[in-house]
């Protein structure tokens, strides 16, 4: 599937129109809602694939935030024979107590993979929580830009950020 096509398949399983608030706090008349695309076999497969053309020969794993990042970590690290970490939102107050899940170590090379950037703060965290392991994100790269701020703000973090999509893609309007 070449990447108008599945810029077609992921807007025609997951676009809604409506009044939505976003987690950014933010209203918007549009929303894409990433489990509609990320349960769809065909679309998680291909986008495993899209997240493998980010990776550098450095990156040793990869990862995905909670809830949302989780299945696209899961199809890249299928796709490229690579471990893969799930970042948590919150600690659990149970068993392990951790914000990751699977092995991050000290010296890690993370590709930090993200559904839907609006204003980037979950993946921020998310990318902060890697950093303070002494990990280093290579890259973050979203499934879909929304243009609200997402960029600007990773970037101005310090992070290297990219996107398979953005709305234009989709054929978008605000």
């Amino acid at each position: 599937m070449d990447k108008q096509a599945l810029a077609k398949r992921i807007k025609a399983v997951a676009y809604l129109e409506g009044d939505f608030v976003l987690r950014s706090g933010k209203r918007s008349k549009y929303y894409m809602d990433k489990y509609l695309f990320e349960t769809q076999p065909d679309i998680l497969r291909e986008l495993g694939k899209e997240f493998c053309k980010y990776l550098t020969p450095d990156v040793t794993l990869i990862a995905g935030a909670e809830l949302g990042g989780v299945a696209l970590a899961a199809a890249t690290a299928m796709e490229a024979n690579k471990p893969w970490i799930i970042i948590r939102n919150s600690k659990k107050d149970y068993g392990t107590s951790k914000m990751v899940e699977g092995t991050l170590k000290a010296g890690d090379v993370v590709l930090l993979v993200e559904d839907i950037a609006t204003t980037g703060g979950q993946v921020l965290e998310a990318a902060k929580i890697i950093t303070a392991a002494g990990a280093t994100v290579k890259k973050i790269v979203a499934v879909i830009d929304r243009r609200q701020g997402a960029e600007e703000n990773i970037t101005g973090a310090g992070y290297v950020f990219d996107r398979i999509l953005t709305k234009e893609d989709l054929g978008i309007k605000d």
